[in-house]
């Protein structure tokens, strides 16, 4: 597991604000994708701190339950 990985995984016991890549690696999708998200929109809630864009866990954690599906089906 590289250092990035391990300090994704370790987040919640440090900071809550994950880098992209970390924040990527914490839902499952590759950087790029958060990356594309940013523009297009659709991607979990990020913030800018300075020039850096930072994912907040708890963000990422409600991104991810408003995706929550029982069914394959059109809904």
């Amino acid at each position: 597991m590289s250092d990035e990985n391990a300090r994704a995984d370790n987040a919640k016991k440090r900071s809550p604000f994950l880098n992209t890549a970390q924040a990527a690696f914490y839902i499952g999708l590759s950087k790029r994708t958060l990356e594309k998200m940013r523009v297009i929109g659709g991607g979990p809630i990020y913030r800018k701190h300075g020039r850096y864009v930072r994912y907040h866990i708890d963000d990422l954690n409600a991104w991810s339950e408003a995706r929550c599906k029982t069914s394959t089906s059109y809904e």
